[in-house]
């Protein structure tokens, strides 16, 4: 059953980054943060509680249907797959996304996207971020 990743515990976060830092170095071969398909920040100033930029997983990714190429295509359970041979390297799908959470590396010229992998989840020593089914999401919106 396909998963994909949730942030559903942010108010433990205190903000140590080894989400991000496990992400950029274990997919994207990078040991900057700013590689990282998610991205933890302030709500707003110094006192500002930490969120979570996270795919939400569409299950029309809009960043998929701007894609001119296909190297973005539709993933089972939401979300999308990049195919980045196939990039172009355009930024339409950055655009796209409504939510904003697609990244540009400007090192490979393609998008960072999540992968909904769970190598954040395992590194978060808060247990602020969780792998859901999507299945189970769908049954509890079902029973209400």
């Amino acid at each position: 059953m396909p998963k994909v990743l949730t942030a559903p515990a942010m108010s433990r976060c205190i903000g140590c980054y080894a989400c991000m830092l496990a992400c950029a170095r274990l997919n994207y071969a990078s040991f900057s943060p700013r590689h990282a398909a998610l991205q933890i920040r302030t709500q707003g100033g110094l006192q500002g509680r930490l969120v979570a930029d996270i795919c939400r997983a569409c299950r029309e990714p809009a960043c998929a249907a701007a894609c001119p190429t296909g190297a973005l295509r539709a993933r089972q359970g939401g979300g999308v797959l990049l195919d980045d041979k196939e990039c172009i390297g355009c930024r339409a799908c950055v655009g796209a996304c409504p939510l904003q959470v697609i990244y540009w590396s400007e090192a490979s010229r393609t998008p960072i996207v999540c992968r909904h992998c769970g190598l954040c989840v395992r590194y978060c020593p808060h247990d602020c971020l969780a792998m859901e089914d999507v299945g189970a999401t769908v049954e509890v919106a079902d029973a209400e």
